[in-house]
């Protein structure tokens, strides 16, 4: 299924997107929001499934979309430098915050969760908070089933689905706190997510997943799932090891080259500008850049 968190005549509803994407099934109050559905395990999905066939049916383009998930058990979990071409056109112009090498093992970090907005929800931009507001795209995935040290193999039990975020950074901030990254990574309205989930089921390979990020009506990132340093198996068996992974945690599992702080000049987001972001059959972001007041 691929289920989303719709705003249909004033209400929000719990919604199966059907087909092509362009009509929804607005499902019933007793199934629950998209949240309990990630936590309910295999028969709350297989209830919601049943309800499809008589629910009432909407355009898309009648519906706002939000974030399909809005109850975190905590940050969100990010994955850094998992892209070996962006970990190398970054290299120099991290400002001294430079590895020697590409890491061992994954890079973890979080952001907060007031970052989270919808679909195609404004993207918060105050320039007096940060002069250099960055973008990347990713893939996501949402935990659908508790563990700890999770091994390789049964990663896969573990996952409930993917959905696509764009993890708007502020690079200034990312290296003015001693080299750790939740301040630079956590800008309250600024992480777009959607623009639903898509269950792992419905994913033939998941490493066949191209990634594009486009600024403006220009392409400025495009990569392919299979240029990953560490595999979706391996992001989740080293972060679930010794550390318990709860239905309903977000983990971004990295963004490919192209961003703006390595470009040359450097392009920085500013007010007005559109980004969309899209990830094979998991869908598209398209979200505006608005001057926003956040001091």
């Amino acid at each position: 299924m691929r289920l989303a968190r719709a705003r249909v005549d004033g209400a929000w509803h719990t919604a199966a997107v059907l087909g092509d994407g362009a009509e929804l099934a607005l499902l019933p109050a007793e199934v629950g929001t998209v949240d309990d559905l990630v936590r309910g395990g295999r028969a709350a999905l297989d209830a919601a499934a049943a309800a499809v066939a008589g629910a009432r049916r909407v355009p898309t383009a009648r519906a706002e979309l939000g974030p399909p998930l809005t109850r975190f058990n905590r940050d969100v979990l990010c994955t850094g430098w998992n892209y070996h071409d962006h970990f190398e056109e970054s290299r120099g112009k991290r400002e001294g915050q430079d590895p020697e090498r590409a890491p061992d093992h994954p890079t973890f970090f979080t952001k907060g969760p007031d970052t989270v907005i919808g679909p195609h929800a404004p993207i918060a931009f105050d320039p007096d908070v940060s002069a250099k507001w960055d973008y990347e795209a990713e893939v996501v995935i949402v935990i659908g089933q508790d563990g700890r040290s999770i091994p390789e193999e049964r990663a896969w039990e573990h996952v409930f689905g993917f959905c696509v975020a764009n993890d708007v950074s502020q690079r200034d901030l990312q290296r003015a706190h001693g080299g750790q990254w939740l301040k630079g990574k956590s800008i309250d309205r600024t992480m777009p997510l959607g623009p639903w989930i898509t269950t792992v089921d419905e994913v033939e390979d998941p490493y066949d997943l191209r990634i594009t990020c486009d600024l403006n009506g220009e392409r400025m990132q495009d990569a392919s799932t299979a240029q990953m340093a560490f595999g979706f198996e391996r992001l989740i068996a080293e972060l679930s090891w010794g550390m318990t992974l709860r239905a309903g945690d977000v983990l971004l599992t990295g963004t490919p080259s192209g961003i703006g702080n390595a470009r040359e000049p450097a392009v920085f987001l500013k007010d007005g500008d559109e980004l969309v972001t899209r990830v094979s059959g998991l869908g598209e972001l398209r979200n505006r850049v608005a001057a926003t007041v956040l001091t």
